[in-house]
């Protein structure tokens, strides 16, 4: 090979003496293989004083390293760490090592058919533990998903390799060998990132290193001097390595090598296994339609009977959720070889002799040239067994490579899809949190980190009855057990009444919020309510109770915590639910035409169609009308009591306002912690980017929480306080000190919890909204507690007359009213109850992790304005509250990720981009100028991209424009500006969407070229865009001599809408 074709190998800038060790993340390497690979593409290096350590993230590279004629395992890092417990075992001998050859000789017959079948029921015996343990716990109990499935794979493999018990779900406490293997692997990972410059500073984990080494090797010696003492004919692991002998040596193991393999088996039996049953869990329940299949395919070969080991193999679609799993998220994340000889991969990128190399698994596994440009997300049906078998070679290797790949993959398969089928066949699963983010903790392996789950027994099922079953006794069905109850999420109210089961599906929590109000009332007319997410209701419907079911769309998909639901519902094709009393209350917004309403609408026909009873009317609130809370108040009082009060009797109080009940509420002055359902992160820097005397736009960087991850294209969700000013006419009204504190002690708020002292100021800051516009409910209150007869005759001529007009469209909230009419001795207890729960909002995030991925910027306008109540000055809640903060600043956050088709083209070298925005719509595309700009600078070549931006004016709101002048300049973007006041500086476009008819040619060529387009803004900006880009395919088209009309033009923006047109519209 020429030397001119010779490439160097991308590397980021080191420092004398350490080189790039500031890159690098001891406790968590796969973050910044991730970054780097994000930065550089296919190859770079790394040098941290030593040799440099080349790391390859394609298949078609990784395809040359997996020659064994060419390079050879590389035992190095991590892995040479883990030599010091575990020696020459045969997952870390050096290539061409005698013991390995003895070894792997010996034991690759224990790890044969005939041997995992007979290992079935021992296998069995431990996934029973398991699954007894969370029946017997109950539907409340919350499952530590991983650590749950490391006690299982743990003490399956020490059952079936040695016949030792280490009997994990008898125990609080784990096992000391489970707890020194834990430590030792974490500190052999953390040990091989380390410069020697700094060794002598961890002396003291070093003593703890070798102490948790100490307890590995004493544990195994004691298990090898029973089995030698007590001889048995097990055909295990333990009885082939003290008894086989070398089928070409004729040698016999020591004793020592039996240790370490020993070690090494418990090591890597249950770290893997216990990853990929955690991995699979997690993405079943956030994909719900291939949880129901996996679930349907037990239920079709099993049914309820006992799982046996020729089952496992008709498990076609189980087993393809494990390998998706496997690729996403490969238990290990490299592999570790270095070449035999000098050479050069793909032409180009030289290599010397003994060099380490690293083939990252998870840029392997998503490498778009093998998996598509949706390798990035989690799709069963790509590793059916036809798929799966015509994937190019090596691009799939969780379990390594040629000769020394795992040699105990049998054994791990039969277990993974025994534990799945009998965890499927007999639970229903729940995440415990329905907006977790995936969070990976790294070992040896990787984990999900803070996963759990809940679980809910099926078919009418009981502990007591589901262990007879697993145990070898009857098969048990719902009708075998009469009294038994369908074990549900939902406790059953103790107290009388008729029983009424509310159901919520919300992201936001208003959702949430209204259902909590009808558990509320429910006493009142004569029911005893229970409130539990949507996803409970599944198989869980009840002819026995009133089912009511309040649910918002996310254009057009379920809530988080009603995906499974709906999932089911939809599989539902009898008469399932006959005779199920239900109500339906949907929350939606209209400006998803297309959307709009669609699960509230499918969950009614659904229902009905199943043989439902619908007892009222579907009520709706459309957030597009910008009062939810009032329609919500109209439908309860006009439709959902009067028509419960006809099918079941009791008080309805139809046609007249009901009025809003009141908490109990204790006045003291002591200091509680402020409510943390979401993490604490810190602003850093905040600046303003408009021009004085312009409406305010602004940027605000915040370092996020730890383990808080992105990318370009999410979102960040904010949980806001009410202004200093209204917090204060709040504590002034009511006549509370600075430091008084409240504690609610009767139920029926969501946003306030009971029993619990909380700081006056803090309730009213955090916790509720003060400026949430009055509902007829909250006037009807007021009319009840005013003293004067002329406020009483006022008020009531607002109920009755133009309610709307004079509220709602003015945005006068009960604290507005409160002063308006100060004769209204309103009790604090009463306005707590009638101020709904503080909700987050969610801002596109307006950076690239590349950048920084510790922090986030965000981009927003200032909603500012005099008050059309006549009381001041309105100011929205979120973008005020972000407005005030200042550099040291704890702001309460979380990532929210934006819909798949909403970020950046996994091969950004080929797919070109169209992006589109006006005003701070630019949010999302400043990250991912911002990320192409990066990678440009690490070298690499991309697809071009175009972003048209509208504003006001050049040099009055075109804001990040220096920003995007630079990255213009590098390659990274062309922009094109329209500004609506000063048209003449943009090429006479006025509008975004006029500037992109302007240069419709290039934006066709580029789309003709397979580019993305993605839109952000206003809805009606939204509408418009859509309207040019019908036009150009018109144009083009006709230029083309094919006559295209408009109803051909929508249907084909349906067909590209998601996969080639996204789209973020806000109001």
């Amino acid at each position: 090979m020429a030397n001119e074709n010779i490439k160097p190998i991308p590397q980021p800038k080191g420092y004398p003496l350490i080189g790039n060790l500031l890159e690098i993340d001891p406790y968590f390497p796969m973050g910044f293989q991730t970054r780097l690979a994000d930065l550089y593409g296919e190859i770079y290096s790394l040098q941290t004083g030593g040799p440099r350590i080349i790391f390859v993230n394609s298949h078609e590279l990784a395809n040359e390293l997996c020659d064994e004629k060419r390079f050879s395992k590389k035992i190095g890092g991590g892995l040479k760490e883990v030599r010091n417990g575990v020696g020459d075992g045969i997952f870390t001998a050096y290539p061409g090592e005698h013991s390995w050859g003895v070894a792997h000789r010996i034991l690759m017959p224990a790890f044969g058919p005939l041997t995992m079948r007979g290992m079935f029921d021992e296998m069995h015996d431990i996934a029973v533990q398991l699954s007894l343990k969370w029946a017997r716990a109950g539907s409340d109990f919350t499952i530590n998903a991983p650590e749950d499935f490391t006690r299982l794979t743990m003490d399956t493999i020490a059952l079936c390799a040695m016949d030792y018990r280490f009997n994990s779900f008898y125990s609080q406490d784990l096992h000391p060998f489970l707890d020194a293997m834990s430590f030792f692997l974490s500190e052999s990972g953390a040990r091989s990132q380390r410069p020697g410059l700094v060794a002598p500073l961890f002396r003291s984990k070093d003593q703890q290193y070798w102490d948790a080494i100490a307890v590995l090797r004493k544990t195994s010696d004691e298990v090898v001097a029973h089995r030698r003492a007590h001889p048995s004919d097990r055909k295990d692991l333990l009885n082939a390595m003290l008894n086989g002998r070398d089928s070409k040596t004729g040698e016999q193991l020591t004793d020592s090598i039996i240790t370490n393999n020993l070690i090494t088996f418990l090591i890597a039996g249950h770290e893997t296994t216990s990853s990929l049953l955690s991995f699979s869990f997690y993405e079943l329940l956030k994909h719900p339609q291939a949880y129901e299949r996996a679930q349907q395919e037990v239920d079709e070969i099993v049914g309820q009977g006992p799982i046996t080991v020729d089952h496992l193999s008709k498990f076609k679609f189980i087993a393809a959720v494990l390998r998706e799993s496997l690729r996403l998220h490969s238990p290990l994340t490299g592999l570790s070889v270095t070449p035999l000889e000098d050479t050069v991969i793909k032409g180009k990128y030289a290599i010397q002799k003994d060099e380490p190399m690293t083939i990252v698994l998870n840029r392997l596994h998503r490498d778009p040239k093998v998996y598509g440009d949706d390798a990035l997300e989690w799709k069963a049906e790509r590793m059916l067994d036809e798929p799966f078998n015509a994937l190019p070679k090596n691009s799939w290797k969780p379990f390594g490579n040629g000769v020394r790949a795992c040699i105990g993959r049998p054994f791990a398969w039969q277990e993974a899809l025994l534990v799945m089928a009998m965890l499927l066949q007999n639970f229903n699963f729940y995440m415990h949190d329905p907006s977790y983010n995936l969070v990976i903790k790294q070992t040896a392996t990787i984990k999900p980190k803070d996963f759990y789950m809940k679980a809910s027994l099926r078919h009418g099922n009981s502990a007591t009855k589901l262990e007879q079953a697993l145990r070898g006794g009857n098969v048990v069905t719902a009708d075998d057990h009469e009294k038994s109850k369908p074990t549900s999420k939902i406790a059953e109210p103790a107290s009388k009444g008729k029983p009424m089961a509310l159901f919520y599906g919300s992201n936001t929590g208003t959702c949430e919020s209204f259902a909590n109000r009808l558990a509320g009332s429910a006493s009142s007319h004569g029911f005893q309510a229970t409130v539990a997410p949507l996803d409970a209701a599944k198989e869980n419907l009840r002819p026995d109770r009133l089912n009511v079911i309040v649910t918002a769309s996310y254009e057009g998909e379920p809530p988080d915590n009603a995906s499974h639901f709906v999932t089911w519902l939809e599989t539902l094709k009898g008469q399932e639910l006959k005779d199920v009393p239900f109500i339906v209350f949907g929350c939606g917004h209209s400006d998803w035409t297309n959307t709009f309403q669609r699960i509230p609408k499918l969950v009614e026909q659904k229902i009905e169609e199943c043989g439902g009873k619908r007892i009222a009317d579907r009520g709706l609130a459309n957030a597009a009308a910008g009062d939810m809370f009032s329609e919500f108040e109209v439908w309860e009082d006009d439709v959902f009591w009067p028509s419960i009060q006809k099918n079941y009797g009791g008080e309805a109080g139809q046609g007249q306002t009901s009025t809003d009940g009141g908490l109990d509420v204790e006045i003291s002055h002591t200091r509680a912690s402020l409510r943390q359902d979401v993490s604490a992160g810190k602003v850093i820097s905040k600046r303003t980017l408009t021009a004085p005397g312009a409406p305010p736009k602004m940027n605000i960087e915040i370092q996020l929480p730890t383990d808080m991850e992105y990318r370009a294209g999410d979102y960040l969700a904010v949980l806001p306080t009410n202004h200093k000013d209204n917090v204060e006419r709040a504590m002034r009204y009511f006549g509370l000190n600075w430091d008084s504190s409240l504690t609610v002690s009767t139920a029926g708020s969501a946003a306030l919890p009971t029993n619990t002292p909380l700081p006056a100021k803090d309730v009213f800051s955090a916790y509720v909204e003060l400026t949430q516009p009055a509902t007829k409910r909250n006037l009807a209150t007021l009319i009840g507690f005013a003293q004067e007869q002329s406020t009483k005759d006022a008020l009531k001529r607002t109920l009755e007359g133009d309610f709307a007009k004079q509220i709602s469209e003015k945005r006068i909230a009960i604290l507005d009213l409160l002063e308006t009419y100060p004769d209204i001795k309103l009790p604090l207890g009463h306005y707590l109850a009638m101020v709904p729960p503080m909700r987050i909002r969610q801002y596109s995030i307006s950076s690239s992790p590349l950048e920084s991925p510790e922090r986030c910027t965000l981009t927003f306008a200032v909603l500012e304005a005099p008050a059309f109540s006549g009381h001041g000055t309105y100011r929205g809640t979120a973008s005020n509250y972000l407005a005030t903060l200042e550099p040291g600043d704890l702001v309460h956050v979380s990532i929210k990720q934006s819909h798949a088709s909403f970020h950046l083209p996994t091969d950004s070298e080929s797919v070109p981009l169209i992006m589109v925005a006006a005003g701070t719509g630019l949010a999302p595309f400043r990250g991912f100028v911002q990320e192409r700009s990066a990678q440009i600078a690490a070298g690499r070549k991309l697809a071009p991209a175009m972003l048209f931006h509208g504003c006001r004016a050049q040099k009055e709101d075109a804001i990040h424009a220096d920003e995007f002048d630079k990255w213009e300049k590098a390659g990274a973007v062309n922009v094109f500006r329209a500004f609506s006041r000063h048209p003449e500086d943009a090429e006479g476009c006025k509008y975004v969407q006029d500037r992109l008819w302007k240069e419709r040619k290039e934006a066709r060529e580029l789309f003709k070229n397979g580019a993305r387009m993605y839109v952000c803004g206003s809805g009606p900006m939204g509408e418009a865009v859509k309207k040019v880009v019908q036009d150009v395919y018109i144009e083009g088209n006709k230029a083309a001599g094919k006559d295209v009309g408009a109803d051909e033009a929508e249907k084909w923006m349906d067909s590209i809408r998601s996969e080639r047109y996204a789209v973020d519209v806000f109001t």
